[in-house]
């Protein structure tokens, strides 16, 4: 036999209040659960996107002159990379690019004497170049006080430049040079210029295709 259960009933009258309240329960709670629920929303809605990440097209950023001038050192000592390339011509300088990448790019040029670059920029590129045979020469300007600069520029050595440098590299010795070069990013253009009583004075710009 199972044990029997009593069960008590309460009789007190309900008032207004406790009637409201106990029928309005089951509407109070769902009133509440909708409004967590749209409170969820809208802080979701208010949290800013995370930003995109960069577009595999993006131009990685520009090598320092240091860098550059590294490359070219190192590849200087490794003449059977390049050495096979070399020819001389006595038209102009000779020049073939070795590497091409997305940061940098590498030129090799021969010079026979006299032979020289006049006076130009690097497109806003950084730049390094090494003598790797030979010996040349490099003039640029100074500050007011120091006017045209020339330096000599023998094998072994290594020249780093920034962006807006302008610089004219000759071959004024008795034999050919070999250099080797560095730019980042790639060269894009060149300006020439013409050395004047007043200063620098912009002549001509060549781009990509005329190399």
């Amino acid at each position: 036999m199972s044990p029997s259960t009593s069960t008590s009933r309460d009789t007190r009258p309900t008032t207004g209040a406790e009637a409201h309240t106990e029928a309005g329960a089951g509407t109070t709670s769902a009133t509440a659960t909708a409004t967590a629920a749209t409170a969820g929303s809208a802080s979701r809605a208010s949290t800013p996107e995370p930003p995109p990440p960069p577009s595999a097209g993006d131009a990685p950023a520009p090598l320092t002159p240091g860098t550059l001038r590294t490359i070219v050192r190192d590849l200087a000592e490794r003449p059977e990379e390049w050495i096979h390339h070399v020819r001389l011509s006595t038209e102009d300088r000779w020049y073939r690019r070795l590497t091409a990448d997305d940061d940098h790019e590498v030129w090799l040029i021969s010079w026979l004497p006299g032979q020289s670059t006049g006076f130009h920029d690097h497109g806003g590129s950084r730049g390094a170049f090494t003598v790797a045979l030979g010996e040349l020469e490099e003039l640029s300007l100074g500050g007011p006080e120091q006017g045209l600069l020339i330096r000599r520029v023998p094998a072994g050595t290594a020249r780093a430049f920034g962006p807006e440098y302008v610089h004219d590299v000759r071959n004024t010795a008795v034999g050919p040079a070999v250099t080797l070069h560095a730019y980042s990013p790639p060269l894009s253009s060149m300006a020439h210029y013409d050395l004047r009583a007043g200063g620098l004075v912009r002549t001509s710009e060549e781009g990509p295709e005329q190399w």
